[in-house]
């Protein structure tokens, strides 16, 4: 196989699987296995690495006594031996469900089969004799048959609960396969399997329909994938079993981490194939960095000493297949409205509680918050106000500043003042050209004697004397500084170190990444957290272009625009989020902004956003972007992360507190991510 391409899957760590619900007939196996074979080849037609089939499907689960009869079991093997015949021709890893004969016993099984060959059976651990099910009468259970063999369909392979398959050239795709009631168990073999290595488990079901039992399925699969920390893909039966005393629905999901991905229409008179990417690497790369998975697996005494791991060349073709799976382009901001608005609801709530508790512990009588007219301090001065509410103390004792400076334009501060008034706070404004003036001057720069040098000098003095100004007032008023900066400028290192906006006595943004500041300023206006006149200022405040307003405007008028220094937040939020959370390489980081963000038109923006700023940024955008934060993230900012003030972590994308989620010395260099990057992502894609 040659090296997959940028656009392939298999290069950036997914896989293709899928949940096959064929239409079956009661004991008949040799249409059962024209129908599997038919879906199997529907799922190597789209690009499938692995299909899931139900529980017995080859003869049916409702046929009772009729699985002890010898005839129905040759059909079975026969059956069998033709799906293996035809799966030499095809690429997907088949899982298929069969009763089958060894040692005087029947055993209900998983078959794992890979291009014409068997790689291994699973018998099924636990039995259900219970309300409606009798399989004690009919089969032998697995467990306790670890490392055997069994020879079916003309080839002798490995038989037991011990078994997980990994393919050799594909990195991270390992199976392990269980059978319906088994996830019903306290402790399913799927978590040992996990344990042992497994990313992706399989469950083979029958699972007869009554009401409510879809929502419970549901339940069982996002909890198991969740705790698991792996994907979990269910096939239920469905059209054309016995409905003598019973009925099916055809239910089948993948989940990945807890959510699901797919899932396919239920009481489909059809067979049906639902297919979705899991990302097998970004399982890896969680379990990594859960010691509890770790622990685990200890505790268990380490499973994977107890499975034979099977192995088998899959020989994908690295072309490309697509993408088939969301990618969110705000991952920080759900585009589902309903959790969009619960998200809101949490983020806005932990940062006001972890405010008023400092305000409390503190003792504190006031609050000193500079007020700039931008996203940022209006989201402080809100939870701020919230907070003080909350503690039933008068929200004249919150003290905003409005400091203009050299660049300060007249629509910004004009919004600082608005909302100040509109918050009830006690407002003031402090000049702070005349002190910059005489800083300037003092220390020999060149725009104090009329040059118009606005270098990195002229914009930290006016930073860093407005937060000086906010020090010396708390002092005298005995009050804290609360901190304005969020996540998003703490990752890229866009702020004024010490004496500057990097400091505060509690960083009540430093949790909070910029896209979703912009979310939770609309959702106070949706929600009615604050009156009519203060919500007409915070929608000004959201239109207004970001800037810092350090530089003034040039010679054609443009006001600085922070993001076409630094780049998109949009993209920068990508780009953090999937580099600190997970530790993907950049250039898997880049395959997904670009699935994310290379047509506006495609996929799902989050309820609210503006029409005007829905945009698509393509691969070279991307990867110029994504080569500038590296620098920043990696190489030049994390001094100013390792001295952060206290704040409350918000989003579990995580945070840069060098006392929670992120520890990083502040003298790396950026050469491998940049090395890599460079590398393996195309300049363009023509």
């Amino acid at each position: 196989m040659s090296a997959p391409s940028f656009t392939s899957i298999h290069r950036h760590g997914l896989i293709r699987v899928g949940a096959c619900t064929p239409r079956g007939t009661v004991a008949d196996p040799a249409a059962a296995a024209e129908s599997i074979i038919d879906l199997a080849r529907r799922g190597a037609a789209e690009g499938a690495d692995l299909l899931v089939y139900p529980e017995l499907c080859i003869t049916g689960y409702a046929i009772d006594d009729l699985h002890l009869q010898d005839a129905l079991c040759d059909a079975t093997e026969a059956a069998l031996a033709r799906i293996v015949a035809a799966s030499a021709e095809l690429s997907p890893v088949l899982a298929v469900g069969a009763a089958l004969r060894r040692n005087n016993r029947l055993y209900n099984c998983a078959i794992a089969i890979s291009r014409g060959r068997i790689l291994g059976v699973v018998p099924k651990t636990f039995l259900p004799n219970y309300r409606e099910y009798y399989e004690k009468r009919w089969f032998a259970p697995g467990r306790g048959v670890p490392g055997g063999t069994i020879t079916v369909a003309g080839q002798t392979v490995p038989f037991g609960t011990d078994l997980i398959f990994a393919a050799e050239d594909v990195p991270d795709f390992v199976l392990h396969m269980e059978v319906c009631e088994d996830f019903w168990a306290p402790i399913p073999p799927s978590t040992h399997g996990a344990l042992a290595g497994a990313t992706v488990l399989a469950n083979l079901s029958a699972s007869n329909i009554v009401i409510g039992k879809a929502r419970e399925r549901a339940m069982l699969c996002a909890s198991q994938s969740a705790r698991a920390i792996a994907a979990y893909v269910y096939s239920a039966s469905g059209p054309g079993e016995s409905t003598t005393d019973l009925a099916w629905d055809g239910q089948g999901m993948v989940h990945e981490l807890g959510e699901l991905l797919v899932q396919s229409e239920r009481f489909d008179v059809a067979s049906e194939l639902v297919l979705t990417d899991v990302d097998v690497e970004r399982i890896r790369l969680e379990r990594m960095r859960n010691g509890t998975f770790n622990d685990a697996a200890d505790a268990t005494g380490h499973p994977e000493q107890r499975f034979t791991r099977i192995g088998f060349v899959h020989q994908p073709d690295g072309g490309d297949r697509g993408l088939m799976r969301a990618v969110p382009r705000f991952p920080f901001v759900p585009d589902d409205p309903a959790m969009l608005d619960a998200d809101s609801f949490e983020a806005f709530n932990i940062q006001v509680e972890g405010l008023r508790q400092r305000i409390v512990a503190s003792g504190a009588k006031r609050l000193v918050i500079g007020i700039s007219g931008g996203l940022d301090s209006t989201h402080a001065l809100i939870v701020a106000a919230k907070a003080f509410d909350r503690l039933n103390r008068p929200r004249t004792d919150i003290l905003g500043f409005t400091m203009p400076g050299f660049a300060t334009s007249d629509g910004t501060k004009g919004n600082a003042w608005a909302l100040m008034r509109a918050m009830g706070i006690s407002a003031e404004e402090i000049d702070i050209r005349p002190a910059a003036r005489q800083l300037l001057t003092d220390i020999g720069h060149g725009f104090a004697s009329g040059e118009p040098v606005h270098d990195i000098t002229f914009e930290n003095v006016q930073a860093g004397l407005r937060t000086d100004y906010l020090f010396r007032i708390a002092n005298q008023r005995q009050g804290i500084v609360v901190g304005t900066g969020d996540l998003s400028e703490l990752a890229l290192g866009w702020c004024t170190y010490g004496v500057g906006d990097q400091m505060s006595h509690y960083a009540v943004n430093a949790g909070v990444p910029k896209t979703l500041i912009q979310y939770l300023i609309r959702w106070c206006i949706r929600d009615g957290q604050f009156d009519d006149a203060a919500n007409q200022v915070l929608q000004a405040i959201l239109d207004t272009e970001i800037s810092p307003e350090l530089v003034p405007p040039g010679s054609d008028g443009a006001m600085q625009s922070t993001e076409s220094i630094i780049g998109p937040y949009a993209l920068n939020d990508f780009f953090l989020h999937h580099i600190v959370r997970y530790g993907m390489r950049p250039s898997k980081v880049a395959f997904l902004a670009w699935h994310a963000w290379r047509d506006a038109a495609a996929g799902a923006w989050p309820a609210g956003y503006p029409a005007v700023d829905r945009t698509g940024y393509d691969l070279a955008t991307i990867r110029h972007w994504l080569e500038k934060f590296l620098i920043r993230f990696f190489q030049t900012s994390q001094f100013k992360r390792s001295a952060i003030p206290n704040g409350p972590k918000v989003s579990g994308g995580g945070a840069l507190s060098p006392r929670g989620d992120w520890r990083a010395p502040s003298d790396s260099v950026a050469t491998v991510w940049l090395d890599e990057l460079r590398a393996n992502v195309p300049a363009d894609l023509t």
